[in-house]
């Protein structure tokens, strides 16, 4: 077992150095586990360069409120923006990244056989930018089967400072979508908070990691991060969404189109077979920036 700490909060927690029962068995009960070295050193440095390709409008039109300069140094382009979504549709550094081996591993053991991606989002979060308030990813991005897991893949070491996740352990295992609301805390960007749950914040564990390490965790398990509150620096990270191929995804239902057959289909198979290959494939999904008033939050 190998533990990590900072001098604001000791925790400990434990990074897997291969997929084992072990593994598995934390992923059910607590909502979540580590994977230590999910991505190489090598590689962690080179999805960063492409992040920083990516803000300085190398790699293509992003939607939102963009500005390309292409003439900007990597900490300037990447301290404009907080999160980009979908990088994986402009970037083949990040859509080999959806298929790393040892993360497709784990997804195949903790999902089943039959994988498939739907989302990518690369988060740069320099210093003073927010956290995201406790939230749950099943309420972003409804499965059939409750299976959606995430792969959040730290690109720099994850502190408590720089603003790393936290979970409540076990919040997943009812499969409940607790209530949400809009907020005006400016710790956190402005997307709606999950709220009237049985957890204190006193329950959160903080999900202290190295670069190079990946959170593998249920749809369902609350979360949330606070500012990056250093002095300086990053703390950047690649998040993924995956779930099992026999879900269909009502994911932006179509009008008219009945919520029993409708199945998102701006997927990328990462593992085993696609039970629904029959209905093709879709290019939908663009990236764009996560707008700062999203969710009502006026400021």
């Amino acid at each position: 077992m190998t533990t990590v700490s900072t001098p604001e909060r000791t925790s400990s927690v434990r990074l897997h150095e291969n997929v084992t029962d072990e593994f598995v068995e934390q992923v059910r009960v607590d909502g979540y586990a580590v994977l230590a070295n999910a991505i190489s050193s090598a590689e962690v440095a080179e999805i960063n360069a492409e992040a920083a390709r990516l803000c300085r409008g190398e790699l293509g039109h992003v939607e939102g409120d963009f500005q390309v300069d292409l003439d900007a140094s990597d900490e300037e382009a990447m301290r404009r923006y907080l999160c980009i979504h979908m990088p994986h549709k402009v970037s083949p550094v990040m859509e080999r990244a959806l298929r790393a081996p040892r993360i497709v591993e784990a997804l195949t053991r903790v999902i089943g056989p039959n994988v498939k991606a739907m989302q990518s989002m690369i988060f740069m979060k320099s210093e003073g930018k927010p956290g995201q308030a406790w939230h749950q990813d099943e309420f972003f991005i409804p499965t059939r089967d409750r299976s959606l897991t995430a792969a959040w893949i730290a690109l720099d070491d994850a502190t408590v400072e720089n603003g790393c996740l936290w979970v409540l352990p076990g919040s997943h295992a009812r499969g409940v979508i607790y209530p949400d609301r809009e907020h005006n805390d400016e710790r956190f960007d402005c997307t709606v908070e999950a709220y009237n749950f049985p957890y204190k914040d006193e329950d959160a564990v903080p999900v202290e990691i190295p670069a190079g390490a990946a959170i593998i965790f249920n749809g369902y398990l609350l979360h949330r991060s606070l500012p990056n509150t250093g002095k300086h620096g990053f703390r950047r990270a690649l998040v993924n969404h995956y779930l099992s191929a026999e879900s269909l995804l009502p994911w932006r239902p179509v009008p008219g189109q009945h919520v029993a057959k409708w199945d998102y289909r701006d997927i990328v198979m990462v593992a085993g077979e696609d039970p629904y290959a029959y209905k093709g494939y879709e290019d939908i999904a663009r990236p764009h920036i996560r707008p700062d008033g999203e969710g009502g939050c006026d400021r």
